[in-house]
């Protein structure tokens, strides 16, 4: 009995103390600290009873992969067991990592075609290639298997699943969705973009994915070009939990576009797995969707969320934060920020040098290395 009321005080407390945090606290939101709202049982109630069976995705890499819109079983079969590889090394279960191994050189093996030919015909020899390093790949992690080398185990995985993520993205045709008409006005994203900051301790790399978040990717990689964020302290910082910054000098609490005079306000935006689309301009809350998960979670450090005043879904503007993530803070299924705020992207390097910052630091200068092409312009 005494095991049971843990099994189900333990998650009730967790999802106590993340509720003080957003809704007393306002760490999230733009401008003052919010005034602390009411707890309702009938919000709590249904985000407690859901404990789904597994851990959630901590790895932004991991999650920028399974977020591309591609439907390829086998490519996703060859990364599914080599992201799984992660729960056999913990234990140093050698076998079934030298079985999964085994698995993902048989897929390659005798599925190459059905890989390939879901790559456009112009990527399809880049593909080839890729699928060639991959086969090659596989040795050096049999070797370390014999070697009961964990380490070269790890490194030899996150070469593969690179060059996996690298096929997958070839595979990759056009846009998935149609944005929204009324957001014509705004910067978009279409595909992705990969960003470095230098800041006061080091570089901090980051992929923004305008495939889920098309609108808020597209707003900060604009912001990003026009050299919004060079010089930008962080003005916020809480262990454990968030990195903030965005905040200009002066008045605005955001961006105000240089042509219109008007603060440039960004709808909260989010791709629900099983979706073709994002949802726009309300919390999965109040759509009664609160059991639903989106396609880019708060569950990896470094997740970069849009920051909004709390009574305004479409609030956002030039605000964002990185998400230190907590796993006892976080466990899969009762993360209250998911369907909240919109993600973004994800830091993919330099997670060290953003466990170091803090309130007082600063983003020295932000740039784009790559996928700016991808920018599309307002229309109109």
């Amino acid at each position: 009995m005494q095991r049971l009321q843990q099994w189900l005080i333990l998650p009730l407390l967790t999802t106590l103390c993340w509720l003080g945090l957003i809704l007393g606290e306002g760490s999230l939101t733009t401008g003052a600290i919010a005034e602390a709202a009411p707890l309702t049982p009938g919000w709590v109630s249904p985000v407690v009873a859901y404990l789904p069976p597994g851990n959630a995705i901590t790895d932004g890499k991991a999650l920028l992969r399974y977020a591309l819109p591609i439907e390829n079983k086998d490519i996703r079969k060859v990364q599914k067991e080599l992201e799984d590889l992660s729960q056999w090394l913990r234990s140093s279960r050698w076998g079934p990592i030298s079985g999964d191994v085994k698995k993902v050189a048989r897929t390659i093996s005798r599925r190459r075609e059905a890989i390939l030919a879901d790559v456009p015909a112009d990527r399809r020899d880049r593909a080839t290639v890729l699928l060639d390093q991959l086969e090659a790949g596989i040795d050096p992690i049999y070797e370390a298997v014999d070697n009961r080398d964990k380490e070269g185990i790890w490194l030899a995985r996150a070469e593969l699943l690179d060059t996996v993520g690298a096929i997958e993205e070839l595979m990759v045709e056009g846009f998935p969705f149609e944005v929204p008409a009324e957001y014509d006005s705004l910067p978009q994203l279409k595909g992705r973009a990969t960003v470095v900051f230098e800041t006061t301790k080091g570089a901090i790399t980051a992929v923004v994915d305008g495939y889920s978040a098309p609108v808020t990717a597209g707003n900060f990689v604009d912001l990003v070009q026009r050299g919004f964020y060079d010089d930008m302290p962080f003005i916020r910082a809480e262990d454990n939990y968030v990195l903030q910054t965005g905040d200009p000098p002066g008045p605005d609490e955001g961006f105000i576009d240089p042509k219109t005079k008007q603060y440039r306000a960004i709808p909260l935006e989010i791709l629900v797995q099983g979706d073709d689309a994002p949802v726009y301009g309300a919390t999965l809350e109040f759509l009664g969707r609160y059991l639903e998960d989106p396609v880019l979670p708060f569950s990896a450090f470094g997740t970069l969320g849009m920051a909004r005043p709390e009574s305004d879904p479409d609030g956002g503007s030039s605000q964002f934060f990185f998400f230190l993530f907590e796993p006892e803070l976080t466990p899969a299924g009762l993360n209250l920020l998911d369907g909240r705020y919109a993600v973004f992207g994800y830091v993919v390097d330099g997670k060290d040098v953003l466990d170091t910052l803090g309130q007082g630091d600063t983003i020295q200068s932000a740039r784009v290395v790559a996928g700016l092409d991808n920018l599309v312009s307002p229309q109109g």
